[in-house]
């Protein structure tokens, strides 16, 4: 009986010290909210134990280059100064949130009267983007049987987009093989890099094509762009060869031809060239050293 009274005493100093030890404890209501972008949201920073009247509140934005003051001396700081404002006693609500937004928030209160005097909580806040309309590419015409890629590009989405292929408007499955209408169908389709591969393209292949990125934040579609397959005219290439070496040929000829008959011959004059003067007169002429100085060599025989 003794033991027991003696614990009950133990237990009711302990609970009276317990609520006789002044402490600042924080909490928050969702540790990992999102908002679209251009949206509000509320980063809640509740005070659950207090016992100074007067906390210093700030809020502070941490990144890749550090952390920043968002909320310091009861004043909105930053790129949030228009865009934000607190809720008493610590919340803090972004009323325009955009994607620079999308960080960890930390709220620190400090209470200067409680015998634990700080306490801290942090926030890690992502603002979805929808995506823009993608830049598809898709080739006018494919022969048949002949590979072709069609790519789909998004970059301003957050989180990243994912891509989904149309075609005459009717969603292309991953696999080919789990649709009728696909089933013959040689492609790959990457989801995360929003190309679609045609190994060998058929027939059936040609319609038109068109993309769509999606994310948590919504979608976006390109303009559907039709594709053609076409048959290769073997027999039209071979004739066009045939065509192409007979023009050789009978230039080749031609010019065998002119070369013969001496349309390609020249004869070359050199200025010490010189030409000896027929003998017509019966006399003969000496040419000395200098240049044109002609010498008597013979007299005239009558």
């Amino acid at each position: 009986m003794a033991k027991t009274r003696l614990a009950c005493l133990l237990t009711l100093l302990s609970t009276h010290c317990y609520f006789n030890v002044s402490a600042v404890v924080l909490k928050t209501n969702n540790e990992s909210p999102w908002t679209n972008e251009f949206d509000k949201i509320e980063l809640s920073c509740l005070i659950e134990s207090i016992s100074t009247t007067n906390p210093r509140i700030e809020w502070k934005k941490i990144t890749n280059e550090g952390p920043s003051y968002v909320y310091f001396d009861r004043k909105i700081s930053g790129d949030l100064e228009n865009r934000a404002m607190i809720r008493e006693p610590a919340t803090l609500l972004i009323t325009n949130a955009t994607r620079l937004d999308t960080a960890k928030y930390r709220c620190e209160v400090t209470a200067a009267d409680d015998q634990k005097s700080f306490d801290e909580i942090v926030i890690d806040l992502v603002v979805r983007v929808k995506p823009v309309v993608p830049k598809c590419s898709v080739p006018k015409s494919v022969p048949f049987g002949k590979s072709a890629e069609l790519s789909c590009v998004e970059d301003e989405g957050f989180p990243k987009s994912q891509y989904q292929w149309f075609k005459n408007r009717e969603e292309i499955p991953d696999d080919p093989k789990t649709s009728l209408k696909f089933f013959n169908s040689t492609y790959t389709l990457n989801a995360e890099a929003g190309t679609l591969n045609f190994i060998a393209v058929r027939k059936e292949d040609a319609g038109e094509y068109f993309c769509r990125a999606k994310n948590d934040a919504g979608y976006s579609e390109c303009p559907p762009q039709k594709m053609e397959v076409y048959d290769i005219d073997v027999v039209g290439i071979v004739l066009g060869v045939l065509v192409v070496a007979v023009v050789l040929l009978c230039i080749t000829a031609g010019i065998c031809c002119a070369y013969k008959r001496g349309y390609f011959s020249s004869q070359k004059q050199t200025g010490n060239n010189y030409k000896v003067p027929a003998k017509g007169d019966g006399v003969d002429y000496v040419r000395t050293e200098d240049e044109g100085d002609f010498r008597h060599k013979s007299s005239f025989v009558i």
